[in-house]
């Protein structure tokens, strides 16, 4: 709650025309926004160009912008952005848009220390992998942005119930799988 008053209190003094924390909230979102838009497009040039345009446009109309979330506002934008971008420059999204978005989970993002527990990211990654699009999504977006469902489910453009349904199946989904390769394991070992 502390980081969302904070962006609060950056956002207000940005809107006054406060250089600093507008400058704050760049250099507080743009590794965040450069994540999450890598996951959508592999053309860095590309996202990187949606990232300042997107910072530029807020400064230029600073006075008009109205948000709920700070967060919230800035992954959707830049969402939308590389969307536009990519028609404009009229290339064909298959080029340049991942072939699916790439939301991935690591070893390192689950800090993993014991065999077993890598034994049981393994698992998780696995079924990770098996999830939808959207399902991945939502994932990355509350868990590993620590997003809120308000959040998520405006960048996703889905409403509230929709985001928490969304992730409700995607973990009993990650689940059933690694429920099933647990019991295959187990088949396995008794064969052995």
């Amino acid at each position: 709650m502390k980081a969302a008053n904070s962006d609060t209190v950056l956002w207000d003094a940005y809107k006054n025309g406060d250089r600093d924390a507008f400058s704050e909230l760049f250099r507080k979102y743009y590794s965040p926004l450069f994540l999450y838009g890598n996951k959508i497009v592999q053309d860095t040039t590309i996202l990187e160009d949606c990232i300042q345009e997107l910072f530029f446009e807020l400064w230029k109309s600073r006075n008009q912008v109205v948000v709920v979330s700070v967060k919230a506002y800035l992954f959707k934008s830049l969402k939308y952005k590389i969307y536009r971008a990519l028609n404009q420059r009229k290339i064909h999204p298959e080029t340049l848009l991942k072939e699916e978005m790439n939301f991935e989970l690591s070893h390192d993002t689950l800090l993993i220390h014991k065999e077993e527990e890598q034994e049981r990211a393994k698992q998780v990654i696995k079924a990770f992998d098996q999830l939808s699009n959207r399902q991945k999504e939502v994932i990355y977006l509350k868990y590993y942005l620590g997003l809120s469902y308000e959040e998520v489910s405006e960048i996703m453009e889905i409403n509230y119930q929709v985001a928490r349904n969304l992730l409700y199946l995607a973990i009993r989904s990650m689940k059933k799988m690694i429920s099933m390769v647990k019991l295959l394991i187990f088949i396995l070992s008794l064969i052995h």
